[in-house]
Parts: structure tokens; C-alpha cells; sequence
């Protein structure tokens, strides 16, 4: 079953970003049909993920296959509870989906291996360290896909949104420095320091230096709106490559997947 619902929240996920993508072109948004595949989407894959983590014993975050499954998993589920909520939101669904998209696409070449619990992940504090990293790259999603809306041919910035990226933007930042910080007292308990500086802390580091730099600078430099747009788009780089680009060249213990 676990692959029958897998398939089942792809198809609901790919059709999502196809309504989210014809309303934008057509202009005629299909929130209600956007909400319901989505949410299709996000209960399949849920049930996938319970049955994977019932047979394989750990939670979804050894093997590559398992990181990008659990990924597309909590941003379609944040994503979702932020598109139901702000109505400001739901246009954006053209920019983020397609983002899940790609990370589903990226999942379905993976090999689906189990992977292995080493002994230093058994602790609580990985669980608190990895649900706040997803809600951080949660967050920042909804924010990025917000600025991408701003940066489109023939808007000037100028049309209240920006208020809305900000606020994401500033919950991505709590979110990350408590991401950070749960990981430092992991790393104390598994191999005996808090920090050390692996390609994986560094690069989070600096996407949180890139987000502290930007909020800071929005609020004391006055940034014009489509400038904060851009760099919120710079900063999500940033934090993709920390998370699907470090796992493949990093050789240390702590590299996001084993």
C-alpha cells in the first residue's frame, strides 16, 4: 500500500500544479480545485509515509529517497494550510507547486532504499531539529512564491504584498534559529560538540545570516518592494542548495542524508 498511495499523492500533487499553473495563465484562479488536489495530495502521501515508517522502523529522513518524500510531504502540507488560510496566498500556488513539483520529480528518480538508524540519530532532538527545519523551508516557500508573484512582467511591487513576505519571511527566520540551535544540543549529544562547522551548519548558517541580513536591511535601509522580492528569491536558493545540494557533495557524518 505504501506505493499505491505514493502514486496516488504524485497524480493529485501533478494535477494541483497543472490547475495552480492553466488559472494563472488563463487568469481565472482554480482555488477550490488547487485545495482539494492538494489536500488529496497531501492525506495519500501521509498515509505513505506512516506505512513506510511502520515497516522500516525510523521516521522519513535516512535515505535520500525518504528526505525528498518527507520534504515534498511538509511543504504541500504547509503550503496548503497557508493557502487555506490567507487568501492573499493562492495566487502563488503558480510559483510554489511547481517548486514541489520539481522536488517530486527529482523523489521519483531516487532509488527508494530504507536506509539505516544510526545510533546517534535514536534521540528526540533530531525529531525537533527536523520539524523545524520543514517549517522553516515551509515558510520560506510561501514567501518566495509571494515575491515571485511581485517580480512578474508588468507589476510594479507596489501591490501589498509585501507586508505578507515579511511575515513569512520573519517566521522562517524564528524557525531556522530553532532548527539551528536543537541541531547544536543533537550534535553535543551525538558526537560530543555543538558545532563544528560541516558543510551542512555553514551553509545553514549562511542562510541564516542571508535572512537576518535581509529583514534587517528591509526595516533600517527601506528597500524598495521588488528589491526585497528578488533577494527573498536569493535567500530560497540559498537554503536549497543547503538542503538538496550539500547531502550530494558533503563527506561528513552530518550531511542531511545517509
Amino acid at each position: 500500500m505504501e506505493s499505491t498511495w505514493l502514486g496516488i499523492a504524485v497524480a493529485a500533487y501533478g494535477l494541483a500544479a497543472a490547475a495552480a499553473l492553466a488559472g494563472g495563465a488563463l487568469r481565472r484562479r482554480a482555488d477550490l480545485a488547487v485545495a482539494i488536489l492538494l489536500g488529496a495530495g497531501v492525506a495519500a502521501h501521509t498515509a505513505s509515509l506512516a506505512a513506510r515508517w511502520v515497516r522500516v522502523g525510523h521516521g522519513p529522513f535516512i535515505a535520500m529517497f525518504e528526505v525528498l518524500s518527507s520534504n515534498v510531504w511538509s511543504l504541500s502540507l504547509l503550503f496548503l494550510a497557508a493557502f487555506l488560510k490567507v487568501k492573499a496566498v493562492r495566487p502563488a500556488a503558480a510559483v510554489a507547486l511547481p517548486v514541489v513539483f520539481i522536488l517530486m520529480a527529482w523523489m521519483l528518480f531516487t532509488h527508494p532504499d530504507d536506509g539505516h538508524l544510526p545510533a546517534t540519530y535514536r534521540t528526540l532532538w533530531l525529531y525537533a531539529h527536523v520539524a523545524f527545519g520543514k517549517v522553516f523551508l515551509g515558510a520560506l516557500l510561501v514567501a518566495t512564491a509571494v515575491s515571485g508573484l511581485m517580480l512578474l512582467p508588468g507589476r510594479d511591487g507596489e501591490d501589498g504584498r509585501e507586508p505578507l513576505v515579511l511575515r513569512f519571511l520573519a517566521l522562517a527566520f524564528v524557525f531556522e534559529s530553532l532548527m539551528l540551535v536543537t541541531g547544536a544540543v543533537w550534535a553535543q549529544d551525538a558526537w560530543g560538540r555543538y558545532w563544528a562547522w560541516d558543510p551542512l551548519e555553514t551553509w545553514s548558517f549562511l542562510t541564516w545570516i542571508g535572512i537576518a541580513l535581509l529583514l534587517h536591511a528591509r526595516v533600517t535601509l527601506r528597500v524598495p518592494p521588488r528589491a526585497t522580492a528578488a533577494m527573498v528569491v536569493t535567500v530560497f536558493a540559498l537554503a536549497f542548495l543547503t538542503f538538496f545540494g550539500v547531502p550530494f557533495i558533503s563527506t561528513a557524518l552530518h550531511k542531511g542524508a545517509v
